[in-house]
C-alpha cells in the first residue's frame, strides 16, 4: 500500500518542488527595485488591463545568480551521479550490489568462458511490414549472430512466416497476455539457464535496423571488459512522416549526440536494440521482490510500462556498469501521426514517472529524478515566457526591439542548429526557423503535465503499439 501510494505521490512531489524552484527565482528576480529614472514602461492588454515591461536588460546580478545557479545544478548532478557510479564499481556487498565491477572481476578472473557468442531475441507483434529489414540488416552484420530467435507475440499477420523464410527460429508465446515484457520473460526462462558468462543475449525490437558494425563494436566492448554488463544502442529515426518524423529525428540526433559527450554513459538501455551478459539478466530475475521490484524469477517487471527503462534502473541499482558506445547505431521508427505520437510519449513519460515511484530516492534514481524536475520546471519555463511574450506583443503599440533578449535568442538557435548539423540540411533549416520545434515543445510538454495529472489521479495507463500492415496502408494503434 505504502509503495502505491509513493507512486501516485510522483507528480506531487515532482510538481511541488519544480513550481517551488520557479516561485523563489521570480522572488529572486522581483526582488529588485527600479530607481526614479529605470521605471518600466506600460501599455494596455486588449485596451482593459495596464500591462509594465522593461526594455532594459537583466542586472548583472541577476544574470550572474542565474548562471551560478545554474552551474551549481548541474555540477552538484554530475558529482553525484559519478561518485555514485565509482562507489558501485568498488562494492563488494554481495546482496545489494551483485553485478558491481569488483565482485565480477574476482569471480571471472582467471576464467576463461569461451568465445563471445550472441544470441538475439527479436520480440514481435504483428510487424511483417518491417520484419523483413529488421532480420536482413541483423543477418548482414560483419559480426553475425549464432542464433537468432522471432519472439512472436499474438501474432494475426504474416510475420512468422516471413521469419521462418528468413532460416531463423521461432518462438511463439503462449498465453501472454504482458505485452512485450511477458513474451521476452516467456522464453528467457527457457534460454538463461543455458548461457555460459561469455553468451550475449540481445533484444531487438522488430521495427529497427542496425548500423553496420554495431555487433562487432558491441562484442569487441564485452571481450574487452569483463566487468561490462549491458550495452545499448544509439538511435535515430526513419526517414519518411513528412515534419512529424523530422521533430522526432531532430530529437533523436539531440539524444545520441548528449549521451556520446557523456562518453556512453547512458540514461536509459533502449528497448530498440541492447545487449546483455546472461548473469546480469539472472541476477535481475533473483533480485526482482528482494532489492528491486518486481516478481521473483521475471527478467522484465511485467507491471512497468517502459520496460526498457525499468530496466536500466533494475541494473544499475545492482551495481552493473552499462555504456552506449558511438559505434553501435540503429535506425528506428517514427510516429507517423500525432495521436500515435502522443500515445507514445505519453506511455514513455508515465512509465518513467511510475519506475523512480517504484525505486523510491536513492543515489542510483537520483539522476532519473533530477530529469524530471528539470523538465518540470523547463515547463513552466517555457509556458511562462511564451505568456509573456504574447501579453507584451498585444501591449504595446509599436513594436519594440530588446536587444539583451534577441541576442540570447540568436544564441539558442545557434545551439539548436549545432546540435542536430549531423542530420544534414533538413534538420538545420528546421533548427533554424525554431519557431516549429518549439510549437513540438509545447507538444511534449503537454504531454509531460498530462503524465503527471494520470498518475497523481491513478488513472489507468495504455501501453499502445502500431501496426503497419503493409507499407502504403494507414498505420493504426491497438491497446
Amino acid at each position: 500500500m505504502g509503495a502505491k501510494t509513493f507512486d501516485r505521490g510522483v507528480g506531487v512531489v515532482i510538481g511541488l518542488v519544480a513550481g517551488g524552484a520557479a516561485t523563489l527565482l521570480w522572488f529572486v528576480v522581483a526582488s529588485g527595485t527600479p530607481t526614479a529614472g529605470e521605471m518600466p514602461s506600460q501599455g494596455l492588454l486588449l485596451g482593459m488591463w495596464r500591462v509594465f515591461y522593461d526594455l532594459a536588460a537583466p542586472t548583472p546580478r541577476i544574470i550572474l545568480g542565474a548562471v551560478a545557479l545554474a552551474f551549481l545544478f548541474a555540477a552538484g548532478i554530475a558529482m553525484l551521479e559519478r561518485g555514485t557510479s565509482s562507489k558501485a564499481r568498488r562494492s563488494l556487498n554481495q546482496r545489494t550490489t551483485p553485478l558491481s565491477a569488483g565482485i565480477v572481476m574476482a569471480r571471472t578472473r582467471g576464467v576463461f568462458a569461451g568465445a563471445v557468442t550472441v544470441t538475439v531475441l527479436v520480440p514481435a507483434h504483428n510487424e511483417e511490414a518491417s520484419i523483413f529489414a529488421t532480420l536482413s540488416s541483423l543477418l548482414a552484420q560483419s559480426h553475425r549472430p549464432e542464433r537468432v530467435v522471432v519472439v512472436a507475440d499474438n501474432c494475426t499477420d504474416g510475420t512468422v512466416d516471413i521469419a521462418r523464410s528468413l532460416g531463423v527460429e521461432i518462438f511463439e508465446s503462449r498465453r501472454n497476455t504482458f505485452k512485450k515484457a511477458g513474451a521476452l520473460n516467456q522464453i528467457l526462462k527457457v534460454l538463461l539457464p543455458g548461457q555460459g558468462d561469455n553468451d550475449l543475449i540481445m533484444v531487438l525490437d522488430a521495427d529497427t535496423r542496425l548500423d553496420d558494425g554495431f555487433l562487432e563494436a558491441a562484442v569487441g566492448r564485452f571481450t574487452s571488459d569483463r566487468a561490462l554488463m549491458a550495452v545499448g544502442g544509439l538511435f535515430y529515426g526513419e526517414e519518411g512522416s513528412g515534419l512529424l518524423g523530422q521533430f522526432q529525428r531532430n530529437e533523436y540526433i539531440r539524444y545520441s549526440r548528449d549521451i556520446r559527450r557523456r562518453r556512453g554513459h547512458v540514461f536509459v538501455l533502449t528497448g530498440t536494440a541492447s545487449l546483455f551478459r546472461p548473469v546480469a539478466l539472472r541476477t535481475v530475475a533473483e533480485s526482482r521482490g528482494d532489492t528491486i521490484p518486481g516478481a521473483s524469477g521475471d527478467v522484465y517487471d511485467t507491471a512497468a510500462l517502459t520496460e526498457d527503462n525499468e530496466l536500466t534502473i533494475a541494473l544499475k541499482s545492482l551495481g552493473a556498469l552499462i555504456i552506449s558506445p558511438s559505434e553501435c547505431t540503429v535506425v528506428t521508427e517514427v510516429m507517423p501521426t500525432v495521436r500515435t505520437l502522443w500515445v507514445q510519449r505519453l506511455r514513455w513519460q508515465r512509465g518513467a514517472l511510475e519506475n523512480i515511484g517504484a525505486y523510491g530516492v536513492s543515489p542510483s534514481t537520483f539522476r532519473y529524478w533530477a530529469q524530471q524536475l528539470g523538465l518540470g520546471y523547463s515547463v513552466i519555463a517555457l509556458s511562462a515566457f511564451l505568456l509573456l511574450v504574447l501579453v507584451t506583443l498585444l501591449a504595446i503599440d509599436s513594436w519594440v526591439w530588446f536587444p539583451f533578449w534577441l541576442g540570447l535568442g540568436l544564441v539558442f538557435i545557434a545551439e539548436r542548429v549545432v546540435s542536430v548539423w549531423g542530420g544534414g540540411l533538413r534538420a538545420r533549416l528546421l533548427a533554424l526557423t525554431l519557431f516549429p520545434e518549439l510549437i513540438f515543445d509545447v507538444f511534449l510538454d503537454l504531454v509531460y503535465v498530462k503524465g503527471i495529472i494520470d498518475i497523481t489521479l491513478g488513472r489507468q495507463a495504455q501501453w499502445g503499439h502500431v501496426i503497419h500492415s503493409a507499407p502504403n496502408d494507414e498505420p493504426r494503434r491497438v491497446a
